[in-house]
């Protein structure tokens, strides 16, 4: 079946994973959901495969011969900053997830991870991605104007689509905080009792602040409301 169900075209996906039987596996798998499907067993031909633009999805492991998983991630989205890339880690420390989502990964999965977990997380990230709903196509932030539909702004800052999925949520929703939870489902597209544990929307949040505020450790544009959530000040409507 295609994926969503409300597409034309199934959504492409490039697994990046050295071991072979989880390789095999998870193509099975993602075969099996009605998701087209390439494969690469090292970060050298990860890289090359995923920078061929022919993607919607880069399921990228961490630990790969060639090349690690970071450095591919980084390289990935400084030419498509538009591509969803979810990272799978045997890592359990927060320095290593935090890296990943740093440099610009989508959502993060553990090993070892339920089929049922995946495939729930994969389809959250496409849904987001593929869907094409109406929000501002510039966002300013006092002197600053973030050009949504191109990911940049006025000082030539690059953004994530993630990022930008998040500013223009917040920017849409300007009279109350934001619950971490509602992005997940709004942004993320995760089912509201889907019980997922992740940090990434705080990283997310982290990274727009260090690109928006002069000074992210007092943020004055993503204010963060104790207990309820973030909120986008100063943006002009």
């Amino acid at each position: 079946m295609a994926y969503p169900d409300s597409m034309e075209r199934k959504a492409r996906i490039l697994i990046v994973e050295d071991e072979p039987a989880i390789r095999q596996g998870l193509v099975d798998v993602l075969l099996y959901h009605g998701f087209e499907v390439a494969e690469a067993a090292d970060g050298e031909r990860g890289l090359a495969e995923g920078l061929r633009g022919a993607y919607d999805l880069v399921l990228l492991d961490i630990m790969l011969p060639k090349r690690d998983g970071y450095s591919v991630c980084e390289a990935l989205r400084e030419r498509h900053p538009e591509l969803a890339i979810i990272m799978l880690t045997a890592r359990s420390g927060d320095d290593d997830i935090v890296q990943g989502l740093k440099l610009g990964a989508d959502d993060y999965v553990a090993k070892p991870f339920s089929i049922e977990q995946l495939v729930l997380r994969i389809r959250a990230v496409l849904r987001r991605t593929l869907a094409q709903e109406e929000a501002a196509s510039t966002i300013r932030l006092g002197s600053l104007t973030v050009d949504t539909a191109n990911l940049t702004d006025s000082r030539g800052t690059a953004y994530t689509r993630r990022e930008i999925d998040v500013l223009q949520y917040l920017h849409a929703h300007p009279d109350r905080p934001v619950p971490r939870e509602e992005l997940l489902h709004r942004v993320w597209g995760y089912q509201p009792d889907a019980q997922i544990e992740t940090r990434t929307v705080d990283i997310h949040i982290a990274k727009l602040r260090r690109k928006i505020e002069a000074d992210s450790a007092k943020p004055e544009h993503i204010v963060t409301i104790r207990g309820a959530g973030y909120r986008l000040d100063g943006a002009d409507r």
